[in-house]
């Protein structure tokens, strides 16, 4: 590294392995070294195999990472995109210690040639914490990949035999609207609720094999009613949705837990629909099971959605919208 006329910047200079494709690296027409180029404060100049990074010390230095963590996903086997980039440049910014390498090359699922990986810190800290513990709950906005990625955890469990079957349930409020006043038959009325989930087990097992599993048994959809009165074994269950749980029916479900089972509870304190102003179960579970062992609460953010950019904008205004309501508006809106 060598020093410029002006002592407050440096440059330095690095060649890519000729094994590394130039287009794998920077993109088509160069889409992710603009990416690049937007995120950072130095300046990037490349010629042939070699890059040039001038600037501040500190962001010549995060640059040239930037560049490293890049080539550590391209040898992982790892195809870059522009979503990947700008996810890998987030991850560090958010936090140096961690290796975008590490977070956006664990797989959990893989069908049909893609796979379903977590994508920022907070998603792969949610999939650790499933991983290690026995009742995991799933706290933040629409589009973080709360219930996704517990469902896809659920699918591995029982592909490598963990379990031997996944039990998906919801409790049928939303928006105001009673199962008694909805027109057709029992069935008719709860698969809107439960629609989301079917979709996603469209997404993570053949959808041929679905109706035979779960007429085998092997996997249950149903609203969380369904639940009383039961004790589950050997079975990952998820309890979506849970912010729209009385703290009655959270003391229910969580007491289904049986020898060799595991539940993930995710949900959004920020949606509830209970009417009548009924306190939600999963916004005090946190204070009466603080402190239990083999139990752990983990926060997504908008800095964890992983849908369209304007997704985490719309959390963020929301909340900061929110923050400036009178603390009595809050109680009753979050009631």
């Amino acid at each position: 590294m060598s020093s410029n006329q002006d002592s407050s910047t440096v440059n330095t200079t690095f060649d890519i392995p000729s094994s590394t494709p130039m287009v794998a690296l920077l993109g088509v027409r160069d889409e992710y070294l603009r990416l690049i180029e937007s995120a950072v404060s130095a300046q990037i100049d490349v010629r042939g195999n070699a890059i040039t990074l001038s600037g501040q010390p500190g962001e010549v230095a995060f640059t040239q990472r930037v560049f490293d963590e890049l080539l550590a996903l391209l040898d992982s086997g790892h195809e870059l995109s522009a979503d990947v980039v700008r996810r890998s440049i987030g991850i560090m910014r958010q936090d140096s210690r961690q290796r975008p390498a590490d977070v956006l090359s664990m797989n959990i699922l893989s069908r049909r040639g893609r796979s379903i990986r977590p994508k920022t810190i907070g998603q792969k800290q949610y999939v650790d914490a499933i991983d290690a513990h026995t009742i995991v709950f799933g706290i933040g906005p629409a589009g973080t990949g709360k219930t996704y990625l517990a469902m896809a955890k659920a699918v591995q469990a029982l592909q490598t035999k963990q379990v031997n079957r996944i039990i998906l349930t919801r409790p049928a409020v939303e928006a105001g609207e009673r199962l008694g006043f909805l027109p057709g038959t029992l069935s008719e009325k709860i698969d809107p609720y439960l629609r989301p989930l079917y979709d996603a087990l469209h997404d993570m097992l053949d959808p041929e094999s679905i109706p035979r599993l779960m007429e085998a048994g092997t996997i249950e959809v149903a609203p969380l009613a369904y639940m009383r009165g039961r004790t589950l074994n050997d079975a990952f269950i998820i309890l979506d949705e849970a912010q729209n749980t009385t703290a009655e029916q959270m003391k229910m479900f969580l007491t289904r837990l049986g020898f060799g089972a595991k539940i993930v509870v995710t949900g959004d304190t920020t949606q509830i629909d209970l009417p009548g102003g009924q306190p939600s179960g999963l916004r005090i579970v946190r204070d009466i099971l603080d402190g239990v062992d083999d139990i752990t609460f983990c926060e997504l953010t908008s800095q964890d959605v992983v849908r369209h950019r304007l997704v985490g904008d719309i959390v963020d205004a929301y909340a900061r919208f929110d923050s400036r309501q009178p603390r009595d508006d809050r109680t009753r809106r979050h009631a």
